[in-house]
């Protein structure tokens, strides 16, 4: 199939439907918003044009996207905002960049091109490559991009800083329940600022975290592939390791699989070293809402030292010990001041380490399961299929990141390797036997 041409039809600004606070006019990001490895976290979910969405004519639907929107930015009013500074918002209600689009293709084709992730970037309003915001870019950019059948794909790119994926799929419920017109209304809660509140000017965190992005990035070019594994398969796995739970399981048998198709390549086994963003909501005593707003996520690190090929009983020990460290304690400990401030410094610093040394891999992993992104009902049903954005470029970076399948079964995976390393877990590992590669979601729903 040849790419689609998408045609913008329309641009402008969705602002609140009421005015915020003067006392709410400046936003200030709390300190783990510096932890944000992109300026965006690009996402896209589609909607097919079904009985569930045929009463509703196409006018009509995307009515109700626009208002239901600006009533959203009312209560998410930080992302009816501009950048001011790495550390602020200025809340001015300016409002959201909102573009309308046509696609020159029906969805069903769209979805069924060979690998969609290389190529769905044309649906989102802001480039995944492009240079860092600066101040006085929005906050908030939506794309509703309209196909030839009727089909809808809404693609958004919201500051990172404030919304991590928990506070991404937060915003998403939020709007959709508004343009179905529920009363019952969600309310965000912005508390994460006093928890993790930042000194003025000051970017150590940031600094830090840069250093550690950057160190993760080799010599190579870098491909995106997705691998579904359905429940029958993620079953299978989890026999082989006792207790284990989906994300482990998944987490565990893709460290395996990257570490044999390394040992492939290189003709001898390298230690590696992972690690999983997690979710601070509810590991706090007590646990935060999951209405929270921010980036409330830190990094739970492990590495595979051992000259032994790696079984999965001892990777997903690994994977849950990791995870295990960011427990109430910890979280308490990041939010004392000074103490926090070393506690976050000591572990950018041992991560970036151990993953600027040559004879280490590493891999990043980052799970949005459990979020409910499948649940965003605009009134013409839920999505079809829920997903970030892939890559390719001519450097090497090892990112999983983990998603439900439609119906919460499966998971998806989302696996940006070096091509080289991508062809031999093709070839080389037992990947295959457990997943499908760049199925079309429209297969896997």
């Amino acid at each position: 199939m040849e790419l689609p041409h998408v045609q913008i039809v329309s641009q402008e600004a969705i602002k609140p439907s009421a005015p915020t606070p003067p006392h709410l006019r400046t936003f200030k990001l709390p300190i783990l918003a510096q932890l944000a490895c992109s300026p965006y976290a690009p996402t896209i979910l589609y909607y097919p044009m079904n009985k569930d969405s045929g009463h509703i004519d196409l006018h009509r639907r995307l009515e109700i996207l626009k208002k239901s929107l600006a009533i959203t930015l009312t209560h998410f009013y930080p992302l009816a905002g501009r950048l001011k500074s790495e550390l602020l918002i200025d809340c001015n209600d300016e409002g959201a960049k909102y573009v309308e689009t046509r696609v020159s293709c029906h969805l069903s084709d769209f979805l069924n091109q060979a690998n969609i992730v290389l190529v769905h970037d044309r649906l989102l309003p802001y480039s995944f490559y492009s240079e860092e915001p600066v101040a006085g870019a929005y906050v908030t950019n939506i794309q509703v991009n309209v196909f030839e059948c009727g089909g809808i794909a809404i693609g958004a790119c919201i500051s990172h800083r404030i919304l991590d994926g928990a506070a991404f799929c937060t915003f998403f419920k939020g709007w959709s329940a508004n343009a179905r017109g529920v009363k019952e209304t969600l309310n965000p809660n912005f508390t994460a600022t006093s928890l993790f509140p930042a000194n003025d000017d000051d970017l150590w965190l940031r600094d830090a975290s840069l250093k550690m992005w950057t160190s993760t990035l080799k010599k190579g070019h870098s491909i995106t592939n997705r691998f579904v594994f359905n429940d029958s398969a993620i079953s299978n796995l989890k026999n082989q390791a006792t207790g284990s739970t989906r994300i482990e399981v998944v987490t565990a048998f893709l460290c395996k699989c990257f570490i044999e198709a390394s040992e492939q390549r290189n003709g001898f086994k390298k230690p590696c070293s992972f690690t999983h963003f997690v979710n601070l909501r509810k590991r706090m005593e007590p646990s935060l809402s999951e209405n929270s707003v921010g980036n409330l996520l830190w990094i739970a690190h492990e590495a595979c030292m051992e000259e032994t090929k790696p079984e999965m009983e001892d990777l997903v020990r690994k994977v849950r010990k990791a995870i295990s460290v960011i427990d109430a304690d910890f979280v308490k400990k990041l939010m004392t001041g000074k103490e926090g401030y070393g506690l976050m410094s000591e572990s950018i610093k041992n991560i970036a380490e151990l993953c600027s040394r040559d004879n280490i891999d590493h891999v990043w992993f980052s799970s949005w399961s459990r979020l409910g992104y499948y649940e965003a009902d605009f009134g013409w049903g839920k999505p079809l299929w829920v997903s970030c954005i892939g890559f390719g470029g001519p450097v090497a970076v090892n990112v999983i990141i983990l998603n439900d399948t439609r119906f919460g079964n499966g998971i998806e995976a989302l696996v940006t390797l070096d091509q080289e390393v991508m062809a031999t877990l093709e070839d080389k590992t037992d990947i295959l036997n457990y997943a499908v590669l760049n199925p079309s979601p429209s297969a896997t729903a």
